[in-house]
């Protein structure tokens, strides 16, 4: 090897060589790179983000602090923040059959998606606070997913499916005894082996179908009584599911039609006899996002199940299950709108244009805040509605949770493609090439929304809630009435607001309306009673005063912006 091939890059290319019997000199540099920001990382995701620090201590888990500190300069590590990139750079494959022709139904990972699962469940985001007895278990999972988020979205899925699987699991205590432990354990397998094998095990969920959607009642999945069963719960599964989430999953909740009507199901993907059930994964779906993990169309034919709950109650049997992933619909739109604004601000406070720092000039300071507190207000009432799921035997907390789970889901997750889109945009031409993450974080701001009931079936479920639980309403509304008097904007608002909810006719119609309203004055209350002034007064104005508009960075004038930025500001 010669000395010049020894060098480093940067050496060689000052280099000169012989050649031929010339001298040659390679290229001289064209220019020097200058108004480049660093990268943001090497940075402690959790500790920098002031106001979820804030809320872990506000709602009950500051016990939590040392974890999620440990887990926050992970993330904003240079090695996670690769294991991202990798994980989404190769998205996950396919293998119907082996090479002599069994079939075997196997997705395989990158090894990144394994690093990123193995923290997540070290960490506890999949099943801690089924397991953890301390107040506050809820909160501190719902800080380290707005963590860990991040670095990536997509293998949060599996880790969602598995965490929101016990309260449906535990309407059949036989079933719930034998797999709690299995998932709630911190060791995670992925191994393709029966799950009395492994360390641990993950769930997935199956439950809308080509011809329906969301409108699960009309699926034609059919569970037929499993007749050489040597108990009555045994069923075999025929039908085809449209999106089952995270194929590779040990064990899958499902909906079929039993003779008594639709019902819940735990489908393993082994049978108790050890042979692979039978779980025909047809082809993984080419998705917009989420595209480190895997959601497929999956065949059932006869597949071996147990039934979980009463016959003919499986959408009743479910639901908690469904509350859960909508929490985490919420914290992942939260964690979208932290992490675009912190790559805003940090882009924009180390950029100049027109001779002055790009976060000096009035317009960006004016899009800047408007991200940063639009970011403020999903943190703020995700990890609020986390302590609801909490208090479990707290009956003032359960009717708050039955209509602002759907409430926050709505306008959260309405509000991340757009919040995600002026994140990227503040980076001008860099934010739209992929290594800077922004158009992999935009592609993902959809998903939330339309995973787990899109706006519409979000919205009337709002007001089943408001017209089966009016006490619901009533509890929501008296927690945002305990910010009355904190600002003129805000009373005047919420008086509104009141006369709006006794005029419902053509509810239906204007229910988009109705769940935005209760969302802002939720979301602003909580401002008014939690936040520096200066962030909540920019909320209401804006929001609650009726200047803003749907693009951001049209604040109304007399906001202190270095205020509000200063809070948002990311370290690194």
């Amino acid at each position: 090897m010669g000395f010049a091939n020894r060098l480093t890059p940067v050496a060689r290319r000052k280099s000169s060589f012989v050649t031929g019997g010339r001298v040659n000199h390679t290229s001289s540099a064209t220019h020097e790179v200058l108004n480049q920001p660093p990268p943001l990382e090497g940075y402690d995701v959790f500790g920098a983000d002031r106001v979820l620090v804030d809320a872990l201590h506000r709602e009950g888990a500051g016990w939590a602090l040392a974890e999620l500190t440990d887990l926050g300069e992970l993330a904003g590590s240079a090695e996670a923040i690769e294991w991202g990139r990798q994980a989404n750079q190769n998205p996950p494959v396919l293998h119907t059959h082996d090479r002599f022709g069994y079939r075997i139904d196997e997705v395989r990972y990158h090894p990144a998606y394994h690093q990123l699962m193995s923290v997540s469940v070290r960490n506890g985001l999949h099943a801690a606070p089924w397991a953890d007895q301390r107040s506050g278990a809820h909160v501190a999972r719902a800080a380290k997913v707005i963590v860990w988020y991040q670095v990536d979205a997509g293998h949060v899925c599996p880790i969602s499916m598995t965490y929101s699987v016990v309260p449906a699991l535990r309407h059949q205590p036989d079933l719930a005894a034998v797999w709690e432990p299995r998932l709630t354990g911190l060791e995670y397998d992925h191994r393709l082996l029966p799950a009395a094998d492994k360390r641990g095990v993950t769930f997935g969920m199956g439950l809308t179908e080509k011809q329906g959607g969301s409108d699960v009642r009309s699926n034609s999945t059919s569970a037929a009584p499993n007749g050489g069963a040597s108990t009555g719960n045994e069923y075999l599964l025929t039908g085809h599911k449209w999106f089952c989430s995270a194929p590779m999953s040990d064990g899958f909740l499902v909906l079929a039609q039993a003779p008594g009507g639709l019902s819940c199901f735990l489908m393993p993907r082994w049978t108790p006899d050890g042979e692979p059930n039978r779980f025909h994964i047809q082809q993984l779906k080419d998705k917009l996002g989420d595209r480190s993990n895997a959601s497929a169309e999956v065949e059932l034919s006869q597949a071996w199940a147990q039934m979980i709950g009463e016959e003919g109650r499986g959408v009743r049997t479910i639901i908690e299950m469904v509350h859960h992933t909508r929490l985490d619909c919420i914290l992942g739109s939260a964690s979208i709108m932290r992490k675009g604004t912190a790559e805003a601000i940090h882009h924009a406070e180390n950029r100049e244009a027109f001779g002055a720092k790009l976060s000096d000039k009035p317009l960006m300071r004016n899009v800047l805040t408007d991200l940063a507190i639009e970011s403020e207000a999903a943190t703020m009432a995700a990890m609020r509605l986390a302590r609801a799921f909490d208090a479990i035997d707290d009956e003032h907390e359960q009717a708050l949770k039955r209509i602002a789970t759907p409430v926050i889901k709505y306008w959260t997750c309405k509000r991340a493609p757009s919040h995600a889109a002026e994140a990227l945009e503040c980076l001008g031409g860099n934010g739209y090439v992929e290594d800077s993450g922004l158009p992999r974080l935009f592609r993902q701001s959809p998903v939330n929304g339309v995973w787990e009931g899109s706006g519409n079936v979000i919205c009337l479920d709002v007001l089943r809630a408001m017209a089966r639980s009016p006490e619901s309403l009533e509890v929501f509304l008296a927690e945002i009435e305990d910010a009355l008097g904190e600002h003129s904007v805000f009373d005047s608002y919420i008086e509104d607001l009141r006369d709006l909810l006794v005029d419902l006719v053509d509810v239906e119609w204007r229910a988009r309306s109705i769940v935005q309203r209760l969302a802002l004055a939720y979301q602003a209350s909580l401002l008014l009673r939690h936040a520096p002034a200066p962030n909540a007064d920019a909320f209401v104005r804006s929001r609650l005063g009726g200047s803003h508009t749907s693009a951001f960075g049209t604040l109304p004038s007399g906001i202190d912006t270095a205020a509000v930025i200063d809070r948002h500001r990311p370290e690194g």
